[in-house]
């Protein structure tokens, strides 16, 4: 195992090297920027309205659905995808590879993300279909053969279901389950294949139940971790308040001067920091990914704008609340007040243990290690639920209902396989996976920008009018 790790790591990091430094942040931010002015900033426009849509009516008990999933429920399931890992290894990671300036590209790569997954979700209401058995599907591939007739949009389309499938059906969930384990295992001193043992036994009774089943659980848990969650991280800077205004000094200096603290030359430093800011923000709140909009197909709304303002809230509380709470727990413990990690790396902090450092230095070793592994648990356990629904509609598409079987078990071998290989081939196989869907995603949006402009320009012009009511 360790030479098949030393064979494909350099390869693999090789091709991530082009394409997160050079393709994704344009690509990303590109989208993000003409979406944003395309739909006339609808993130900051109708960001009242998703909230109210989202918190208006909320509720931890939805009712079943004949036909898909109620708009909470949607985007619940798609706030368990983007709320992972990412938000604790991930964020932790892009910390200390970037410095503490990679969080201020991770916030304006969101910003603009905002706009970007409202196209997403709009063009997915937009072009799904009911199947055989009455149940919606929706994604990246329908609006994708919308977009481009003919071969190339077939090629395309196939392009996009095999690499959801190897990024988040597969790899990404060998992500999640390696660092359940790996948390485990440093608080509770069990071992990883034993956590990804029962880690499996859990998934395959959600995955059998179907869509309602996950529905139902992701409804539950999302809003149950997120607040425990933050519930934590307050109380951490709470108890660090004097550096808290440092800590934002650090994000916003350190994001136009990495060079002083992670090193090299002021041109590779900043390309470092927005590159983590890209990739990490990319596998945290899955904009541009094509991911979610496979769960926001599923909501049963009155029109696309509605689902559409309500995916942008999932980006805002996965980057902006989640994700930040951690920064901020990270870089007020480990790196203000002249930290560990105030002048660069140090052996012995990696970004698999920064968070449980940074939680321990308040709580105490037992106690911090435990909450992280606890909070990763219920995270990276909620992705791997929604993962493995978007995966499953790609099988669908791509071999019809009777590969559901063979790509829950294949899919329940690899959540195993990940809490027993290495970390770094884990994550850098999931990277390269997740960054090769955004470019047939990105192109299909971009192509069908005019349906987005509409939607947002009729239904945001009649959402204004009844509040001005």
């Amino acid at each position: 195992m360790q030479a098949l790790t030393d064979t494909l790591l350099p390869i693999v990091n090789t091709i991530n090297g082009y394409l997160s430094d050079y393709i994704l942040v344009f690509l990303l931010m590109g989208a993000g920027l003409y979406f944003s002015f395309k739909t006339k900033f609808v993130q900051v426009r109708c960001f009242g309205e998703g909230m109210k849509r989202v918190f208006g009516n909320l509720t931890l008990s939805g009712k079943k659905h004949e036909s898909g999933m109620s708009s909470f429920q949607a985007l619940a399931t798609a706030i368990a995808a983007q709320v992972g890992t990412g938000n604790i290894v991930g964020a932790s990671g892009a910390i200390l590879t970037g410095g503490p300036g990679a969080i201020f590209w991770m916030w304006i790569i969101a910003f603009f993300g905002m706009a970007t997954i409202y196209a997403e979700a709009v063009l997915a209401q937009k072009t799904r279909v009911k199947n055989e058995d009455g149940q919606y599907l929706g994604g990246p591939v329908y609006y994708i053969r919308t977009a481009f007739q003919g071969s190339l949009g077939k090629f395309l389309a196939a392009f996009f279901a095999i690499a959801i499938i190897l990024a988040l059906g597969f790899t990404g969930c060998m992500v999640q389950s390696n660092s359940i384990g790996e948390a485990c295992q440093n608080a509770f001193h069990i071992p990883s294949w034993v956590m990804g043992l029962i880690v499996c036994a859990i998934a395959a009774f959600i995955f059998i139940g179907g869509v309602q089943r996950i529905a139902s659980v992701t409804e539950k848990i999302v809003p149950v971790m997120a607040c425990l969650y933050l519930l934590g991280g307050f109380i951490v800077l709470i108890a660090r308040i004097r550096y808290v205004p440092e800590t934002f000094g650090m994000i916003f200096k350190y994001a136009f001067m990495p060079d002083a603290i992670i090193g090299g030359g002021i041109g590779y430093a900043l390309k470092t920091a927005i590159s983590q800011g890209a990739k990490r923000g990319l596998f945290s709140n899955e904009a541009g990914m094509g991911s979610t909009p496979h769960a926001h197909a599923l909501a049963n709304v009155k029109n696309p704008h509605e689902q559409g303002t309500v995916a942008m809230i999932g980006v805002f509380i996965d980057t902006f609340v989640v994700l930040t709470m951690t920064a901020l727990v990270v870089i007020s413990t480990l790196y203000a007040g002249n930290g560990p990690l105030a002048h660069g790396a140090v052996d012995g902090i990696s970004k698999t243990n920064m968070a449980q450092l940074a939680f321990s230095s308040v709580f105490g070793e037992t106690l911090g290690n435990a909450f992280v592994a606890i909070c990763l648990l219920f995270f990276a356990f909620s992705t791997i639920v929604g993962w493995n629904l978007f995966g499953r509609i790609n099988v669908n598409y791509l071999f019809g209902k009777k590969a559901n079987l063979p790509y829950s078990i294949i899919a329940l071998v690899f959540i195993f396989l990940g809490s027993c290989l290495s970390n770094d081939l884990v994550w850098e196989l999931t990277d390269m996976f997740n960054q090769l869907m955004v470019l047939p995603n990105v192109i299909a949006l971009m192509a069908l920008s005019g349906l987005v402009a509409v939607a947002a320009r009729k239904c945001g012009d009649v959402h204004e009018r009844e509040l001005h009511k």
